[in-house]
């Protein structure tokens, strides 16, 4: 029995790129936009526009709560949002079918945000910190509508209901209103919420864990803090711009909105089950000056201290998949490749797998979360001691962002470089991973290099 429309996908005649087409639906809840703003990095081939969502469900506090028309004709969802991804595969199997191009990468499914904190229902993880965020710590919409742009083939796809597909392409193909020039305007300065000195503090004290055994790595994070007026979407779009990240994301919920810049990739499969992740351990700042760009980019290729660092996180990784991959499938093709973006340069390698017969996107992601390279190594007790010594909950940031197809395919995101906007204030997070050997004054930088395209930017 299907609970969920059967689908067709059409082509879009529009001159629009996906950033203008987003604008007419933006303010709608649950929008989402997964934006390849890069023109060069190799994983930017689509962008997709997801509206409208069937149901939603959404976890807060570690309890699941499901919304959406059809309430009614749902599956009894489970109390506890462990449960969550559980119960999305459940949904899952009862989708209409597709009938339309099978290189689509979306062909109706889910797609949505995971914060960071939802990994409190996954692990144990001890409770400093109150969860002062209205957003949920979840929220994964099932859209049988979505608007695909193939810059590759360079073709727009609309997915859709079949009894709905003409008034879907009529809805995007007709004339757009011109967007106001309501832009996001700063009330305050930004706020750190450690000090230079109360950032050497708590460098000491993960240098102290360090030192006894207690992890091999350990992610640092500091948070900044803005009052702000005026249209987050304008924002993103000035963020965009300044940033060309391949795994860019904007999401309208009831509560917020979430701006992403993120230059990482989380996971990512094939319909041929065929699994990805791309962990970033390792940065340097950019430089106007080509000669002294260039030098910046060789001491990251070159620094034994990245490169470990890089594979603490790969090896973790590799474990990560191998509960969801295929015994021996697991392999690592590229160890410390270099990418470079507008504002730092990154160490980045490649780990890959094949799915086990019995497990999807979903359960792998599930298996997975949070990306190691955002917490450290061994993650749990890593992830106990950010607790400890971070003074607020992460939120979104170093959560993830993305699709899951019916099909199997899926791609998601480590939200890094990524903003939450709520009643009235702008929320942006900046950590690096603290070794043995890392210098805290090298490492408090590496926080400022990383949103040096993103703080500056909105403050003018």
């Amino acid at each position: 029995m299907s609970i969920f429309p059967d689908l067709c996908a059409v082509k879009l005649e529009t001159s629009l790129t996906a950033l203008e087409l987003f604008e007419r639906c933006q303010d709608e809840p649950y929008a989402l936009f997964l934006d390849s703003a890069s023109k060069t990095h190799e994983n930017a081939r689509y962008d997709v526009i997801f509206r409208a969502p069937e149901c939603v469900i959404s976890s807060k506090n570690n309890k699941l709560t499901v919304s959406g028309n059809n309430q009614s004709d749902l599956p009894k969802a489970p109390t506890h949002a462990a449960d969550m991804f559980d119960y999305a595969e459940q949904l899952m199997a009862l989708a209409g079918r597709y009938e339309g191009p099978d290189h689509l990468p979306f062909q109706g499914g889910f797609a949505g945000a995971v914060g960071y904190d939802f990994g409190r229902c996954l692990e144990v993880i001890p409770e400093f910190n109150t969860n002062e965020y209205k957003s949920n710590d979840a929220a994964l919409g099932y859209y049988s509508e979505a608007v695909i742009f193939d810059k590759r083939r360079n073709e727009v796809w609309l997915v859709a209901p079949e009894q709905d597909l003409n008034k879907q392409k009529a809805y995007w193909e007709q004339s757009l209103t011109p967007a106001s020039n309501n832009r996001l305007k700063l009330t305050s300065a930004w706020q750190s919420n450690m000090s230079e000195a109360e950032y050497h503090t708590k460098f000491n004290a993960v240098q102290a864990y360090l030192l006894s055994g207690d992890a091999y790595q350990i992610n640092l994070a500091q948070r900044y803090q803005a009052s702000y007026q005026g249209c987050e979407w304008a924002a993103y779009k000035q963020l965009r711009a300044s940033n060309n990240a391949p795994f860019s994301a904007f999401m309208r919920t009831p509560q917020s909105a979430i701006l992403s810049v993120s230059p990482e990739r989380f996971l990512s499969t094939s319909a041929a089950r065929e699994v990805q992740t791309k962990p970033i351990k390792g940065t340097r700042p950019r430089y106007e000056d080509s000669n002294k760009d260039a030098a910046s980019r060789q001491s990251l290729l070159n620094s034994e201290k990245d490169r470990a660092e890089n594979l603490m996180i790969v090896d973790l990784l590799r474990n990560d998949l191998s509960k969801n991959c295929n015994p021996g499938s697991v392999k690592t093709p590229t160890l410390f490749a270099i990418e470079s973006f507008p504002a730092v340069h990154h160490l980045v390698s490649t780990i890959t797998g094949k799915l086990k017969p019995n497990c999807s996107a979903l359960s792998l992601f599930k298996g997975a979360f949070p990306g190691g390279s955002i917490t450290g190594a061994p993650k749990i007790r890593a992830m106990q001691i950010i607790e400890e010594l971070e003074p607020n909950r992460r939120g979104i940031y170093c959560g993830s962002i993305g699709y899951f197809s019916k099909h199997g395919q899926s791609d998601t995101s480590i939200t890094i470089r990524t903003l939450l906007a709520e009643e009235g204030q702008l929320y942006c997070w900046a950590g690096g991973g603290l070794v043995s050997d890392s210098q805290a004054a090298d490492e408090y930088q590496e926080t400022k290099d990383k949103v040096s395209r993103i703080l500056p930017v909105l403050s003018s």
